[in-house]
C-alpha cells in the first residue's frame, strides 16, 4: 500500500483543485433528488464489472466473439459520443481530458502537438507507455508514440476505451501501463456537418455520412482544420478523409469490414521561450523558431473479420497497414543548430483471436490470440541552416517485428464471482543499419517474454463489486536502443502491477470506483529524447503507486462525473552511474490528476456544460533539482441550442478564466511553451 510519505500536500499550489472536489462533493447530496427525480424506472441490468461510462453508452448483450475492454476487471472508463463528438479540440487526443486519470503532455509545437500518458508514466516520449487502437487496430509508432491519433475528428468517434492495468492479456508491445482504443462510427443512416470559428482565427469543417441497406454498411468522414495558433509561428492546418464498408452474411454469422483513412498535415513551430520571456510575452515566438515546422502524412488500410463457428466457436481476426512520413524542422534554442530530422516508417500486421463459450457449461469461456506485426522503418537527421541541409547526423534504417501469443479464461465457479487467469508470451526480432555510419546490427535478445496475469471480481451485492488484478507487462527499447548498437545488453523491462478496488452503484442513477494500484518495473530505460544517435540510459528499478477516485451520476435532465488520481512514481534502485536518484521521483510526473463536469438539459432545446480540468506540478529531472513546474486548473464552459432537430448552434468558452499553462522541460535553462488563454468557438451542427 501507499506509504505514509504519500499524503495530500497543503499549500497555495493545490488549494485549488482541492476546494473544487470538496465544494462538488459537498453539494452531490443537494442534487440528488434533480437526479432521482429525473429518472424513469430504476435500471435492473446494472453492469456487475469494474467498467464504468462517462456519458450514454449503449450496451448489448452478447454470448460470442472476443474479450472486449468491458471484460477486463481493471479499471475500464469508457467516454460516450455525446462527450465527445460536440467537442471543439485542434487534437484528438485532447478528447481524453474527459477519461479519468489520463494525463495529458502538450507540447504545442506544430506536428508536436501532445500525447496521453497515465499510472505515473509521463508523456515525454522517454517511455511510452499506452498501446493505441483504432478500431481495434494498433496504431503507435515504433517509439510507442500516437502520431495517428491526429487522423481522428471528433464526429466520427462512437467512443473511447481506456484500459489501466497490467492484467489485459490481449496486446503485447507498448501495453505496459495499459491500452486506449478509439472506435469509430459504424453502421446507421445519417448525414451530420459541423462548422466552426474560434479564436486564433480556428476554423473548423467536419463531416460524416452513413448508408445502411440490408446487409451493407457505408460510413464516411472528412475533416478541415486550419488555426493562426495562440501564439506567433504556430499555424496549422490539416485536412482527414476516412471510408469503412461493411458486410453481413445472409445468415448473419460472418461480418466483413474495411476501412481506409488518410490525412495531411502542416504545422508551425513556435518553439520555447526562456522563463521570464514565457510569463511576460507568452503568445511570442524567437526569431530563431520563424523557420521551424513540418509536414506530416499518415495512412491506415484495414480489415476485420468475425464470424461464428460451428462447436460454439467465434473468430476474430483484422489486418492493417500503417504508414507515417513525417518530415520536421526544429531548434531549440540560439545556441543549437537548425536539426531537420525525418521518420518514414511502415507497419503491416496482424491480430487474430478464437472464443470458445459452451453453452453447456456457461460458467466457463476461453480465448486464444495471436498477432505478428512487421516494421520497415528509417530515420535520418541533418543539420541545417533555414531548412538547408549542411550535414548528415545519422541514416538509421531498422526492421522490428513482434510476435505474441495468449490464452485467457473466464469462470464464473458461483454466482457473483468471476475469476480470469491469463497467460501471453511475446517474441521480438529485428535488425539495424546506418549506411552513414556503415555499421550493422541484430536485435538485442530478449528472449520470450512471459506474462502471466490474474483477476477476480465478486459481487456479494447487487451495489457492489469488490475486484483485484495482478498481471506482468513489459518495456522493450525503441529505435535504435531496441539493437545492439552499444556494450549493453539490454534485457527486457519488467512490469509487474496489481490492482484492487470497489465498483458500487446505491442508485440507478449514481456509481462510482476507488481503486488502489501499484507497478513496479525492472531495469527501466528511457529514451534519450535529443541524443543523435537514438540511444536510451537506464533508469533503474522503478516504482509507481496511487489511488483513483471516481463518481458519476447520470439520469434525465442532469449528468455530471467527477474524478481525481493520487499518483507517485520514483526510483527504488538507480543506474549505478546515477546513485543520486535513489528514492527519486520520475521526471514530468504530476501527483495528481484530476476532472469534473456537469451536464444540464434545461429544456429540450438548451443544455449547458460546465467542465475542469488540471494537475499537479511535476520535477523536471529524475535528479529532482530546481523547482516544480506544471500545475494548473482550467474552467472551461458550453452551451447548446437546437434551433430544429436539423439545425443546432453551440458556443465552447475555454479556459474561462485566462489562466496561464504551460509546459516545461530543461536544456541548459527552463524551456517554457505557455498554453493558450481564453478561447471561444462558435460552431453550427447540421443534420440532413
Amino acid at each position: 500500500m501507499l506509504s505514509n510519505q504519500f499524503h495530500v500536500p497543503t499549500g497555495a499550489g493545490v488549494a485549488t483543485p482541492l476546494h473544487l472536489f470538496s465544494a462538488l462533493l459537498c453539494c452531490a447530496p443537494a442534487l440528488a433528488p434533480a437526479f432521482a427525480q429525473s429518472l424513469p424506472e430504476a435500471n435492473t441490468d446494472i453492469d456487475a464489472t469494474p467498467t464504468l461510462q462517462i456519458g450514454s453508452v449503449e450496451v448489448t448483450a452478447r454470448r460470442s466473439g472476443p474479450l472486449s475492454a468491458r471484460d477486463m476487471l481493471t479499471s475500464v472508463d469508457i467516454v460516450a459520443p455525446g462527450q465527445i463528438q460536440q467537442q471543439q479540440v485542434s487534437h484528438a487526443w485532447q478528447l481524453f481530458s474527459r477519461a479519468p486519470g489520463v494525463m495529458l503532455t502538450q507540447f504545442r509545437q506544430g506536428n508536436e502537438s501532445g500525447k496521453l500518458s497515465f499510472r505515473g508514466f509521463n508523456g515525454e516520449g522517454e517511455v511510452n507507455a499506452v498501446k493505441l487502437l483504432i478500431d481495434g487496430m494498433p496504431a503507435n509508432d515504433n517509439a510507442g508514440g500516437m502520431p495517428f491519433l491526429d487522423m481522428l475528428f471528433p464526429l466520427e468517434i462512437s467512443n473511447i476505451e481506456v484500459v489501466r492495468g497490467t492484467n489485459d492479456p490481449r496486446y503485447g508491445l507498448h501495453n505496459i501501463a495499459g491500452n486506449a482504443t478509439v472506435n469509430t462510427r459504424t453502421g446507421g443512416n445519417y448525414d451530420e456537418a459541423r462548422l466552426s470559428y474560434g479564436s486564433f482565427n480556428t476554423r473548423q469543417v467536419q463531416f460524416v455520412k452513413g448508408v445502411e441497406e440490408g446487409k451493407w454498411t457505408q460510413n464516411y468522414s472528412a475533416g478541415y482544420l486550419r488555426s493562426a495558433g495562440y501564439r506567433q509561428n504556430a499555424g496549422f492546418q490539416k485536412v482527414s478523409v476516412a471510408g469503412k464498408w461493411g458486410y453481413t452474411t445472409e445468415d448473419g454469422r460472418t461480418r466483413i469490414v474495411a476501412s481506409a483513412r488518410h490525412t495531411q498535415s502542416d504545422g508551425d513551430e513556435a518553439g520555447y521561450l526562456e522563463e521570464a520571456d514565457a510569463h511576460s510575452a507568452p503568445t511570442s515566438s524567437y526569431a530563431y523558431a520563424r523557420s521551424t515546422g513540418g509536414q506530416r502524412e499518415m495512412s491506415q488500410l484495414g480489415l476485420a473479420v468475425d464470424t461464428t463457428l460451428p462447436a460454439e466457436l467465434s473468430l476474430s481476426a483484422k489486418a492493417y497497414v500503417n504508414a507515417v512520413r513525417d518530415q520536421r524542422w526544429l531548434r531549440y534554442s540560439l545556441r543549437t543548430s537548425q536539426q531537420e530530422r525525418i521518420i518514414h516508417e511502415n507497419h503491416y500486421g496482424v491480430l487474430a483471436s478464437l472464443s470458445y463459450r459452451p453453452q453447456w457449461l456457461r460458467t466457463m469461456s476461453l480465448e486464444a490470440g495471436v498477432n505478428a506485426e512487421h516494421q520497415n522503418d528509417r530515420s535520418p537527421r541533418y543539420n541545417t541552416v533555414d531548412k538547408v541541409r549542411t550535414a548528415t547526423t545519422r541514416d538509421q534504417r531498422f526492421d522490428f517485428d513482434t510476435y505474441g501469443a495468449y490464452l485467457q479464461a473466464v469462470l464464473t465457479p458461483v454466482d457473483g464471482l468471476k475469476l480470469m487467469p491469463g497467460y501471453r508470451i511475446d517474441k521480438v526480432e529485428g535488425s539495424f543499419s546506418d549506411p552513414s555510419k556503415n555499421v550493422h546490427f541484430p536485435i538485442q535478445d530478449y528472449g520470450l517474454i512471459r506474462q502471466p496475469k490474474f483477476s477476480a471480481a465478486y459481487s456479494p451485492w447487487r451495489t457492489a463489486t469488490v475486484y483485484g488484478n495482478w498481471g506482468r507487462t513489459f518495456q522493450v527499447g525503441a529505435g535504435a536502443a531496441a539493437y545492439r548498437s552499444n556494450a549493453n545488453q539490454l534485457r527486457p523491462s519488467i512490469n509487474e502491477g496489481w490492482e484492487t478496488g470497489v465498483k458500487w452503484t446505491p442508485a440507478a442513477w449514481l456509481d462510482g470506483r476507488l481503486a488502489a494500484w501499484r507497478q513496479d518495473a525492472s531495469d527501466e530505460v528511457k529514451r534519450k529524447l535529443n541524443d543523435p544517435s537514438g540511444d536510451s540510459e537506464n533508469v533503474g528499478k522503478t516504482r509507481r503507486e496511487g489511488i483513483d477516485l471516481q463518481i458519476n451520476a447520470h439520469g434525465g435532465n442532469h449528468a455530471a462525473w467527477l474524478a481525481y488520481a493520487r499518483q507517485r512514481s520514483r526510483i527504488v534502485e538507480p543506474d549505478p552511474a546515477a546513485p543520486a536518484t535513489l528514492g527519486k521521483q520520475i521526471d514530468h510526473v504530476p501527483n495528481q490528476v484530476f476532472s469534473a463536469g456537469y451536464d444540464w438539459s434545461m429544456s429540450s432545446a438548451v443544455k449547458l456544460s460546465a467542465w475542469a480540468n488540471g494537475q499537479g506540478s511535476y520535477f523536471l529531472t529524475t535528479a529532482n533539482t530546481g523547482r516544480k513546474y506544471g500545475a494548473y486548473v482550467l474552467l472551461n464552459l458550453g452551451a447548446s441550442y437546437r434551433v430544429s432537430p436539423s439545425l443546432s448552434f453551440d458556443l465552447q468558452l475555454n479556459n474561462l478564466a485566462d489562466r496561464y499553462v504551460e509546459y516545461v522541460w530543461i536544456n541548459d535553462v527552463t524551456r517554457h511553451a505557455p498554453g493558450e488563454g481564453r478561447a471561444l468557438t462558435a460552431t453550427a451542427s447540421l443534420r440532413f
